[in-house]
Order: C-alpha cells, then structure tokens, then sequence
C-alpha cells in the first residue's frame, strides 16, 4: 500500500501531502470466506440481455452528492457509538485486517420504476457487519443502526435486519478491486434484501445503535418507510419497448431478483393478457443475485404487449399491483409493446 508522501516546493516551501486518495493506491486482502466461482451467464446467448455481472463502470449511482467525494483511506476512521457496551474506532487498515467475506450481491435503489435501470449485481468484499457490532457490544434499547458518511449524511438500518444471519457487510472492494469513489470509497455498507436508501451508505464514518424514537436519518424525515424490503420483479431487457421485429422465432430474455425469499425460482411470460408461460432460467448466482432469463417466442404480425413476472423460491409470486417508488418502493408487472412487421 502506498503511504503518504510529503512533497515541498514552491514559495515558502509549501507542503503537499499524498495520501491514499485514489482507489488503486490500495492492496485489498484475500477473503478469509471466498465466493463460489459465478457462473458463466447468459450474456453471449442471449443478445441484448443485461449482463450477468455488473461491470463497475456501468453500475448505477444515486445518492444526494452533486460531485464525487474525494476521501483518503489514510485518515479514515470507521466509529461504532450509541447504544453500545463500548465506543469503537477503527482505521482503514485495521479494518482490513479483520476476516474478510466475498458475497455476489445485487443491489437495488428504492427510486428504481418498474423495469428501471437503477439495479445491478457485482462481488462485494468486506467484513461483516455483526463481527464489527460484536466489537463495540450491542445494548438492550437500539432498534436501529443510523450510519454517517464522511460529510452527516445519515442512512437508518433496521437492527434486526441488519442481524438477522444475512450476509450484512461494511465493504472495501467491488468486482476484485477496491470501491470506486463513486461507489463509496474507501468503505460503504450493504445489506442483502434491503433498498438502499436503507442499507447502502457510501463514503461510511459512523454506526450509532440509537432507535428510531431518538434518532431521524436524511430519508425518514422526508416521509420514506423505515423498512423496505426488496420487491420480488422481473424486468424485460430485450426485445425494447416499441421494437419493430419480424415474424417468427423471437427472443424475449431479462433479469429478475427475489432476494432474501428463497432467489427466483421461475420467471413467467405472457404475451397479449393469455396465459402465463414458464422461461428458461440462467445460472444461480445464489439468493441474494438477479438471475438471467429468456423465452422463445414465435410472433405473428401485429402489435403485441409482452408482460413478465418472477416467482420467488418460497412460492411468492411477483405482484401486479401498480405502486410509485414512494414510499417503499415501486410494484407491478414490467410490460412493452412491440410491432411485428
């Protein structure tokens, strides 16, 4: 890892210190609990379809910042406060010392429409979230943990969720390599299951156990819902809305995810409001992973609606009830049109 390094130069000799700013300045350890190898997916198959790994540069970005953070992991501390038996600080290279995990995980933000772009999956590593609340000892009263970036941004994590045995991580590298800044370098969190307006502060400086009576984050106070599970839903990626095809074979192929509900076990087409056929599924990448899908489709001329929903692997399948984002996240049934010429 490269240090800092003073560099003195110009009138009055003025001081410029280096730190590890940059992403590629640091070394991340191997995880102590690896991934399975990801399967190869449908992304050669199935042409249009969204590619089974998200690469990082394609990954979606929301958050309330008008730039990208600049923050340097030299001077990172990570605080875990509030309701606990103990106070804890940890540097950015003692947090790296600690046992690492590597989790395929697919992340989804609550603003994300129906058949939105605001959904990808990538390889997370870090150190689980109960091994560092563990540390500090949790306390009898917090029924949620208010987490800070490095500028007051405040996200609130229900504490049982966070708890409850899913793969919860504070995270320092995505897809093998540390956090881009703009995914959050140098540490932010993930909770499987959870949107991200609840679970996914980036640039993370502080957990406070505190509960919700004491303590408001950024989105409660605006009215959003404390505790928003992912939506089981599928999305159509090919072919697009208002395509013109020619008759015949047709491929109708998307992602789906039903996360912490057992993964996708089927997803369903159907076209013109008939009945509802089974598709073909990718690889499993593991419950908390989208899956790849597709369904052959020979279209007659004329204009046709094709509509698909998952199901998850506890039998529930994806509603049709039409829901906005606010407050807990959009519903309903992804659908386009096409015109078969």
């Amino acid at each position: 890892m490269v240090g800092a390094v003073a560099l003195v130069g110009g009138v009055g000799g003025q001081l410029v210190t280096w730190l590890r700013l940059r992403p590629e300045d640091v070394t991340l350890p191997d995880p102590a609990d690896p991934a399975a190898p990801l399967p190869r997916g449908l992304d050669q198959q199935v042409p249009g379809i969204t590619p089974f790994q998200t690469h990082n540069e394609d990954f979606y970005r929301v958050d309330t910042r008008l730039d990208t953070p600049v923050v340097s992991s030299d001077d990172w501390t990570l605080t875990i406060d509030g309701d606990v038996d103990r106070k804890v600080t940890l540097t950015f290279d003692e947090l790296l010392e600690m046992p690492m995990i590597e989790r395929d995980i697919t992340l989804t933000c609550v603003s994300n429409s129906v058949g939105g772009e605001y959904v990808g999956a990538a390889r997370w590593l870090g150190v689980r979230l109960t091994d560092l609340l563990d540390l500090a000892g949790i306390g009898d009263l917090a029924d949620q943990i208010l987490s800070t970036d490095f500028d007051g941004m405040t996200i609130s994590t229900p504490l049982a969720l966070a708890t409850d045995g899913r793969d919860a991580m504070v995270c320092v590298g995505m897809n093998g390599e540390p956090l881009p800044r703009e995914h959050g370098f140098p540490v932010r969190m993930i909770v499987p299951g959870l949107y991200g307006f609840i679970s996914a502060t980036k640039w993370l400086t502080r957990l406070t156990l505190t509960t919700y009576a004491e303590q408001d984050a950024y989105w409660t106070e605006r009215g959003w819902a404390t505790d928003a599970p992912i939506k089981i839903s599928a999305r159509i990626d090919t072919p697009k809305a208002l395509a013109e095809l020619d008759p015949g074979d047709v491929v109708i192929g998307g992602v789906a995810w039903a996360q912490e509900r057992g993964g996708v076990a089927k997803v369903q087409v159907q076209v013109d409001g008939g009945g509802w056929r089974d598709a073909n599924l990718g690889p499993s990448g593991g419950d908390d992973y989208w899956r790849q899908w597709f369904y052959r489709w020979q279209a007659p001329s004329g204009s046709h609606r094709i509509s698909a929903r998952a199901v998850s692997g506890d039998g529930e399948p994806q509603t049709a009830a039409r829901a906005e984002p606010f407050p807990d996240g959009a519903s309903g049934l992804h659908e386009v049109i096409v015109e078969i010429a």
